[in-house]
């Protein structure tokens, strides 16, 4: 059985009298282990599909579900549960709570997930080059450095989505190549990942690429 379904999805936006169709009948079916990237350029839908898979926005018609449960058409509170349980996420923002170190932020998720204390916390953060910045707050990372530790964040829980937008954007090459060894590693357990990227390295590492144009999949 797929990890996540979506189907039929569309997402209009209003500005004033215009309408914008950001979404326009997405189907996508997921399965455990599979990597997938999400290509296409700015403005293609790309961060909007994102975040209706992992429940931070409601599409105005379809839905989608994760782990043979409806996520969409719920309260957030449950959108919310279901999220913890089963999603990690690595957004474009908003990835780390400002007040909380690296370690706490990592912690923290671990706790919404109701699971223990990570006993290979510093392994997690070695694996992508920020093992000496778990003590670190947010505002003392730079953009790169932020970015790893948002991933770090997002499988904290050792979820079975993983979902990633421009997981790559503000990493060296060297870093890049790190990331990609551990997005494969959480597929080779049995996870899914849905990356979006602008990265051909990181299209190339993917077992199934798909492209994005006007909110539709493309051949």
């Amino acid at each position: 059985m797929p990890s996540l379904i979506a189907s039929g999805l569309y997402r209009f936006f209003h500005d004033g009298d215009n309408e914008t169709a950001a979404l326009r009948g997405i189907d996508l079916a997921v399965n455990p282990g599979e990597f997938v990237a999400l290509l296409g350029p700015s403005g293609s839908g790309k961060s909007t599909l994102l975040a209706c898979l992992a429940g931070l926005d409601e599409p105005d018609g379809g839905y989608v579900d994760v782990m043979g449960q409806r996520l969409s058409r719920r309260p957030e509170a449950a959108r919310a549960r279901l999220r913890a349980r089963h999603i990690g996420m690595l957004m474009q923002m908003g990835n780390l709570v400002d007040h909380l170190t690296v370690a706490q932020n990592i912690r923290l998720q671990r706790s919404l997930a109701g699971q223990r204390e990570r006993a290979r916390l510093p392994e997690l953060l070695a694996s992508i080059g920020i093992g000496a910045l778990g003590d670190s707050l947010p505002s003392q990372l730079s953009g790169g450095e932020s970015a790893r530790a948002g991933l770090c964040v997002a499988l904290a829980s050792e979820p079975f989505i993983l979902i990633c937008d421009e997981p790559t954007a503000e990493v060296d090459a060297e870093t890049e190549k790190d990331v990609i060894t551990v997005l494969r590693q959480h597929c080779s357990a049995g996870a899914c990942v849905i990356v979006a990227t602008h990265s051909d390295v990181l299209a190339r590492a993917a077992n199934r690429c798909l492209s994005i144009r006007d909110g539709r999949l493309v051949a």
